[in-house]
């Protein structure tokens, strides 16, 4: 999650409010909104149920706060120019509902740029489908290997400037789980426009 928030963090160029859900992904928003505090770009950091966090999103929940940033549990965007979306990840396989869907439309109601972590928020990352709502996105930082999702179905629509960003992981490990990675694909930058290897 370190280095996931390190490069997601890169890409906020302002004021920005990071906007956490309960997985993964939220541990991700959490890690970039410390590198974004400690850069003094960070309006603030709200997440949607703190209880639920856990494993590694909690202990980045901790780290946050040992350097004296306040997460609230109400979503808001007064004030800022960057959004981190950082509700769902991969996982989702539905519609969001509740707070997670009311969150998602403050984020496209807001009018500020939003920067999503891996996908867009409410899109399925697999098939594509973007489930209502969905965040739409200005840039998406897609973790290691591009998610399918971003390049079918509703996904491209969503996504805006899709990034891939090296955090790391071996390819050795995505050839293990039979995803196929260039083995060139981050030899002149840690980030890669996907457009332009396509």
């Amino acid at each position: 999650m370190e280095a996931a928030g390190w490069q997601v963090a890169r890409f906020c160029r302002d004021a920005t409010t990071v906007v956490c859900g309960v997985g993964n992904n939220a541990g991700d928003g959490l890690a970039a909104a410390r590198h974004l505090h400690r850069w003094g770009k960070l309006k603030r950091v709200c997440c949607i149920d703190l209880a639920r966090l856990q494993g590694p999103a909690a202990r980045e929940l901790v780290a946050l706060r040992r350097t004296g940033v306040e997460v609230g549990g109400e979503i808001r965007l007064e004030g800022a120019e960057t959004v981190v979306d950082a509700i769902f990840g991969t996982g989702l396989t539905r519609r969001p509902e509740g707070r997670f869907a009311q969150w998602i439309e403050a984020i496209n109601s807001s009018k500020v740029r939003v920067v999503s972590v891996d996908v867009p928020s409410g899109l399925d990352a697999d098939s594509g489908v973007a489930y209502s709502p969905c965040v739409q996105a200005h840039t998406t930082v897609t973790l290691g290997p591009p998610k399918p999702g971003l390049l079918a179905g509703d996904g491209p629509q969503h996504a805006g400037e899709v990034w891939l960003a090296d955090i790391g992981v071996p390819f050795e490990a995505y050839a293990m789980a039979g995803v196929h990675v260039p083995p060139d694909l981050f030899s002149n930058s840690d980030r890669v426009r996907l457009d332009s290897i396509r």
